[in-house]
């Protein structure tokens, strides 16, 4: 049997492995993602023989440009056919019937998501606002007093597990498991959560699929008795295109996928959000002071924070991008933690600007058919919170160092010790 070459360094793209968490030790590594914009913006990114994916490797994208243009190309750039991570693991993205919507292509990807869009309308969104002001008061009550805390525990991480467990109908018993879950879930390359990798991920998922699945059937059971929808997941099991509706297993892969996606990126941009208004402490008075700026302030956090830093999609087709020839079945890897910071798109894009605009980013995925479901959700969340943060709290400091989450997909925050005069 033939042995797998080995990879040195310089094998690898200005001689950075993006495969491997640790380049993002200390964060999203700006310096190597202006360098690939530079001189590199398209480039063949071979993958180590004993790393995750066991690839051949992937066309790494850096470019705001190009990154936008392959998020938008569903047919010529597949989400269904590999999956969306850069990694190859057989099977992880389900079958044609038991597809998240992140790993679908239209048309079927079409029709669930006119499904699921009959349950985040602006109207059924903004009825939640008033439960997120509940939670951020009772969050901030608990906290203000003791001029310490966890930023991430104790703060960031409330509001959004408590606003998808409405959303979905998770009751109080349920939730500390959903969110324990979703953590193992998106840190499945972190030795703390996930310790053995995909496998870890496979087994959260099969978890959180028995609370899906036993949440949903109440739910059926409470519409088929003639009650009204009292939530999202109910307005979502009656919601019909054509006719059909959500099939059970359908509601069963949403809530796996909201759950995670919706929980710990909004987690993270509100701790992100955080470390750099602490970083950049000037922004954070002007906003106090003008609280006409928070529209401009979420989206320059999201910006900011690039929760999800890449996603990954396969060629369909011979084609090219950015003027690069690509071929049938080769794996591209689009960067939205580099097209956030793209000199040709941002004014100073390393700077914290409250005020940006236009600020065009790409954190919910830069437009396209897989446009983040979630947006209007996860701006109205952060409006809330820092705007109850802004007049409850001064300006915290950083107690003690920053623990991250060792991913090169997330860029989360594990936990964050701050103190601030109570």
């Amino acid at each position: 049997m033939a042995t797998a070459p080995s990879l040195t360094p310089a094998d690898l793209p200005l001689g950075v492995d993006l495969t491997d968490p640790c380049t993002f030790a200390d964060g999203i590594p700006h310096e190597v993602f202006a360098r690939l914009r530079s001189e590199a913006p398209v480039v063949w990114h071979p993958e180590r023989p004993d790393g995750p994916g066991k690839g051949a490797g992937f066309w790494s994208v850096t470019r705001h440009h190009d990154v936008v243009e392959v998020n938008r190309d569903a047919p010529a750039m597949s989400s269904a056919r590999a999956g969306n991570m850069i990694f190859d693991t057989q099977g992880i993205q389900g079958s044609d019937e038991s597809r998240m919507l992140v790993h679908m292509d239209p048309p079927q990807h079409t029709r669930f998501r006119l499904l699921v869009n009959r349950g985040f309308t602006p109207r059924m969104i903004g009825r939640l606002e008033d439960f997120m002001v509940e939670v951020s008061t009772r969050t901030l009550d608990r906290v203000v007093d003791r001029g310490e805390a966890d930023l991430v525990e104790d703060i960031a991480a409330e509001l959004p597990i408590q606003v998808i467990a409405q959303l979905m109908g998770v009751g109080e018993e349920d939730r500390p498991k959903v969110f324990d879950l979703s953590n193992r879930l998106i840190g499945f390359d972190d030795p703390e959560l996930g310790g053995d990798g995909v496998l870890s991920a496979q087994k959260a998922g099969a978890e959180m699929y028995e609370i899906a699945n036993r949440v949903g059937k109440h739910k059926r059971a409470a519409l088929d008795a003639g009650e009204p929808p009292a939530d999202i997941a109910g307005v979502l099991l009656q919601a019909e295109v054509d006719g059909e509706r959500l099939t059970e297993l359908e509601y069963d892969m949403f809530f796996l996928l909201l759950t995670v996606a919706g929980n710990e990126t909004t987690r993270t941009a509100i701790a992100q959000g955080m470390l750099a208004f602490m970083n950049h402490p000037d922004q954070w008075d002007r906003l106090r002071n003008d609280r006409s700026l928070l529209p401009t302030a979420v989206d320059e956090i999201l910006r900011y924070s690039t929760p999800i830093m890449n996603f990954r999609r396969t060629v369909m087709g011979d084609g090219e991008i950015g003027g690069q020839a690509v071929k049938d079945g080769e794996k591209v890897v689009i960067w939205y933690a580099s097209a956030n910071f793209d000199e040709d798109v941002f004014t100073d894009p390393l700077t914290f600007d409250v005020g940006r605009t236009p600020n065009e980013h790409v954190t919910f995925g830069g437009g396209g058919p897989h446009f983040c479901l979630g947006a209007n959700l996860a701006r109205l969340e952060l409006r809330v919170m820092f705007d109850h943060l802004l007049d409850r709290l001064p300006l915290p400091e950083l107690a003690g160092p920053v623990d991250r989450l060792h991913s090169n997909f997330n860029h989360g925050l594990k936990r964050m010790p701050v103190r601030w005069k109570a």
